[in-house]
């Protein structure tokens, strides 16, 4: 079964070192080529992530480095590999073609300059994160103690994903920039966030968040990380945990709003049988014990794709 994933950190480890991770190795990344196409993964987001101890007068540079990467490692030497500028794209995808599209994972590589995300946009990203776990000029993270919301910057970031029909994250942010995002935003998501009501983890959304995207035609989008997954870290995570956040998002209303977005090459602790991208149909298999084929479609890719296009994009 065909997936949508919409997050991955391969682009950072890939800059990380330099270039010398090669894409389509299989060894080289968690969601490198070959594993992609081992796990039915039809189309991946690729996250721009620019660490926060780097210095600020650095941080944009590594951004464009990370999407001179995209480019030249994914799309140039990979010619199945196809840009998602478009959103429509998805739909007319070839047997054995992927699609690939950027998103920016925390606005601090552009500073207080929106000329810097519209020329990002320019280069293809689609879906745009206020924070990482900290606050930043736009806004406050999950892990941010003073918990405030957008600032008036954070707005007109919200103002310029909505001029450009961009998605605008929720995930990473704190629960008053959240608030502040559902109220402003046009096209809102959660690219890769769990259930507090599983385990009440600062990263994840509680059930009002969550009900709240849903009543926006917004999708949740399940993460595989298992600081996320269960408070118990001393035993190994399984595909049972990730079911469960599934599971109760469901329960509250969220069959047709669930997505997915693992963090590959972002992750610190892997779930068993969920180590990488080529892993990802003994999810969907697992799902297809407890749901509906209809409904694993849908938390597969048919969710996102009703989102955009009810949100005509």
């Amino acid at each position: 079964m065909n997936v949508i994933d919409l997050h991955c950190d391969a682009l950072f480890r890939i800059w990380r070192a330099g270039g010398k991770l090669a894409f389509d190795h299989t060894d080289s990344l968690e969601a490198s080529k070959p594993r992609l196409i081992a796990g039915q993964v039809k189309v991946q987001g690729f996250a721009i992530f620019v660490p926060p101890n780097l210095k600020d007068s650095a941080k944009f540079e590594a951004a464009l480095d990370q999407v001179h990467y995209f480019y030249t490692e994914i799309l140039d030497k990979n010619p199945e590999i196809i840009h998602i500028t478009d959103w429509s794209q998805i739909r007319n995808l070839r047997d054995g073609e992927i699609g690939a599209f950027l998103t920016l994972e925390g606005v601090d590589p552009i500073g207080n300059d929106l000329h810097k995300l519209n020329l990002l946009y320019r280069l293809g990203v689609r879906s745009v994160g206020l924070t990482w776990n900290y606050a930043n000029l736009a806004a406050d993270g999950a892990l941010e103690p003073r918990g405030s919301g957008l600032t008036q910057f954070g707005k007109q970031i919200i103002e310029l994903n909505n001029e450009h029909r961009l998605l605008s994250d929720v995930s990473h942010l704190s629960e008053a920039g959240f608030w502040d995002v559902l109220q402003l935003a046009d096209y809102p998501i959660a690219s890769h966030s769990n259930a507090q009501g599983i385990y009440n983890h600062p990263r994840n959304l509680s059930d009002e968040q969550a009900q709240a995207l849903f009543a926006k035609n917004a999708t949740v989008h399940v993460l595989y990380l298992p600081d996320f997954l269960r408070s118990d870290q001393d035993e190994a995570a399984s595909i049972d945990d990730v079911l469960r956040h599934v599971e109760h998002f469901c329960s509250i209303g969220g069959v047709k709003h669930i997505g997915l977005g693992s963090d590959f090459d972002g992750l610190i602790h892997y779930v068993e049988g969920l180590e990488h991208a080529g892993h990802t149909q003994n999810l969907i298999n697992a799902l297809l014990k407890r749901y509906s084929e209809q409904e694993v479609k849908g938390f597969a890719s048919e969710n996102f794709l009703n989102s955009l296009s009810a949100h005509q994009l």
